[in-house]
């Protein structure tokens, strides 16, 4: 067992003060920063990252920084906190920008590194702000050496330490040494990560007997001893400051573990051995370290426990593109040492898989969805509308028929050209029912990303509903995506709450060609939104060629089965209404395949809304989240809008009323089975 006291019933395991940043990724690979084209955009900054690192595997943590009043610090403060981090003691700077971080992946040794921080919002966290009774609801704080480097972040950092000795929380050091931080080198030299300089050292022993827990590189201890070059004499020099347990990071030899006297040869130390991988950013290894190290020996676990953790986190992300958001998870953990991973990390697709689907995500419980997504629909609506008005004025233009272009949606007509209008109704009407039927976390729709629900799908994002956004060209069979030859790249663009949603009119009796060359376009989609990040639910409608009547559940039981054959694991399945038995066999099928699977819900292929209704009684299973549902709720409603029968009010109320139905039937389910028994 480590010495370190942790005290026990606390309200938060872990405090981090320190830096707290946006880290900017370069995305190609091999491109010096200056001819990075496009970034990713991830929570960084090391206390940050190690605050998120440990509410990731479980734990409760907390942030002490200072960020500035806009966007990318609402960025930060949002990011910890869906991933369980408490922000309470967060600043917010009214003056200040919070920092930000470039980065380039050059080669596996080179990373050309930028520090956008001056007089960021985190190096201005005010001493007169840090809690002290926040504070002893800690079993430990963990502070970054790069806040002892001004007065400002020091006389925080003391404030803070000198609260955790009086009420016995455990004080962690991480050096985190960067010389650009300190003024030692150029602006645009912040990947070197060595600068041997008196004054610092100076700066950080000064610090060290505060401490309980120093955590750190070779080169990190060699600036807190101020021995260049010599690791034992440096160890030597921080021990004669300090009694505290030190940890010396050696990348893929390990760590070493020194809790007494400093031993003549730095292998004579209990060294933990690591994990040898193939690197792809080494920036944030430390930090995953640390979290693994922290996490584990807050649940009380030994050192070679807590060190085997600690280097498997810091091995998984150095394999990843990103700091925080390549954190494992402990479902992660558990599949690493299983026996059954692959040796080869970027090649592991069930621990891809895992990070994808067992981090940090919206719940959906229950889900009530609005599905508007049609295209070819509402035109020939829109067609049908002007030919039964005949003494309007004369369209300026209308659609050629589907099939003669790449993409429905380009607006002509006049009545045609109301349609936008038309589909920001339809939010409205679910947003009239998300409120009288008290079903936040439950409203979904459906609606495509075209000229024709293009402003209804940006109305709809960013209210915290479920939106699903679909790719297949209408009717297209085979598989074909509306208005790209290439999904990855049309992905790009989207943003990452949209779900993307595939209609595939798919039977697994379909002739070999045909059914290879849908599975092939399912994978292509797939594999696009793995890279991504959107979710994808994946919709199966038999072509009625192929269906046999009472064999339609056994069918389409074939077909998911079939496409977790070939590797296809979508977060939500759309499937027609089943019997009871059918959707028992789907959980089954499910929790054997993919048990992380999001659910599936139900479809309604225009069927009279009291059919409807009907069918929920036999979705009381619950791998049945709910109902995606169209046309049944507005397809009339819609027609008489276009045609000036019907005002914006009531088209509203209507649709709302139709939608209201159905929302109340599925919650009551279960009551109607019982009332029929």
């Amino acid at each position: 067992m480590s010495t370190l006291n942790f005290p026990s019933g606390r309200s938060y395991d872990l405090a981090c003060l320190g830096r707290l940043a946006v880290d900017l990724y370069a995305q190609q690979f091999g491109a010096k920063l200056e001819d990075a084209r496009s970034m990713a955009k991830y929570l960084g900054g090391s206390s940050g990252n190690l605050a998120f690192g440990v509410a990731r595997l479980g734990l409760r943590s907390a942030m002490i920084a200072r960020v500035g009043d806009e966007q990318m610090g609402r960025f930060l403060t949002q990011t910890l906190e869906a991933e369980g981090c408490n922000t309470s003691q967060v600043q917010i700077d009214p003056e200040r920008l919070t920092a930000l971080v470039l980065l380039g992946l050059k080669d596996r040794d080179t990373f050309p590194l930028l520090f956008v921080r001056e007089n960021c919002a985190d190096m201005a966290v005010d001493a007169a702000l840090i809690d002290e009774a926040f504070i002893a609801q800690c079993r430990a704080l963990a502070i970054t050496g790069t806040h002892l480097s001004t007065p400002t972040t020091r006389k925080a950092s003391q404030t803070a330490l000198d609260y955790a000795a009086q009420h016995g929380v455990v004080r962690v050091l991480d050096i985190d040494y960067r010389p650009v931080l300190w003024g030692l080198t150029s602006r645009g030299a912040g990947e070197n990560r060595y600068v041997a300089d008196a004054h610092v050292t100076q700066q950080l022993q000064e610090m060290l007997p505060h401490f309980d827990l120093l955590v750190g590189t070779e080169e990190e201890f060699f600036i807190a001893g101020g021995v260049s070059g010599d690791l034992i004499a440096s160890l030597k020099a921080v021990r004669a400051l300090t009694k505290a347990t030190l940890v010396v990071k050696r990348g893929a030899l390990g760590c070493c573990v020194i809790e007494g006297d400093i031993p003549a040869h730095i292998d004579d130390a209990t060294t933990y051995r690591g994990e040898r991988v193939e690197v792809l950013n080494v920036l944030g290894a430390g930090d995953a370290f640390l979290s693994g190290l922290m996490a584990t020996l807050l649940q009380g676990k030994d050192w070679a426990e807590s060190t085997k953790i600690a280097n498997a986190c810091g091995a998984i992300v150095v394999s990843r593109h990103a700091c925080s958001a390549a954190m494992p998870t402990p479902t992660e953990l558990a599949h690493w040492f299983s026996g059954s991973r692959n040796p080869k990390v970027d090649a592991d697709q069930q621990l891809a898989h895992l990070h994808r689907v067992t981090t940090a995500r919206p719940q959906w419980d229950e889900l009530c969805v609005m599905a508007f997504d049609h295209r070819s629909q509402f035109y020939d609506m829109a067609r049908e509308a002007e030919a039964m008005a005949p003494t309007l004025p004369t369209s300026c233009g209308s659609l050629p028929p589907e099939g003669e272009q790449s993409s429905l949606g380009r607006p002509g007509g006049r009545l045609d050209s109301r349609i936008p209008a038309l589909k920001k109704l339809l939010v409205q009407a679910a947003a009239q029912v998300e409120t009288s039927r008290q079903m936040q976390g439950q409203t979904g729709v459906l609606i495509d990303g075209g000229d024709y629900g293009r402003d209804a799908l940006a109305s709809a994002t960013g209210r915290g509903w479920w939106v699903g956004r679909p790719v297949e060209l209408p009717g297209s069979r085979p598989l074909r995506f509306d208005g790209t030859r290439s999904i990855g790249s049309a992905l790009i663009n989207w943003p990452t709450e949209q779900v993307v949603k595939c209609l595939v009119h798919y039977h697994p009796d379909d002739h070999f060609a045909m059914r290879l060359e849908q599975e092939q376009k399912v994978l292509e989609l797939w594999e696009a939104t793995r890279a991504s990040g959107n979710e994808l639910l994946l919709e199966i409608i038999l072509p009625k060629a192929l269906s046999i009547a009472g064999q339609e559940d056994a069918a389409v039981l074939r077909a998911v089965k079939r496409f977790y054959n070939i590797g296809v694991k979508p977060e939500w399945w759309k499937l027609a209404p089943m019997s009871a038995a059918g959707w028992h066999s789907l959980a089954v099928l499910v929790e054997e395949r993919d048990p992380h699977c999001r659910g599936a819900v139900i479809l309604g292929l225009n069927q009279p809304i009291p059919h409807l209704v009907d069918s929920f009684r036999n979705a009381t299973n619950p791998i049945v989240k709910g109902f995606m549902v169209g046309r049944s709720l507005w397809m009339d409603e819609s027609l008489a809008w276009l045609r000036g029968e019907m005002d914006d009010a009531t088209f509203v109320s209507r649709v709302a009323a139709n939608y209201t139905v159905l929302v109340d039937a599925w919650r009551n389910r279960r009551s109607m089975v019982r009332a029929v028994a």
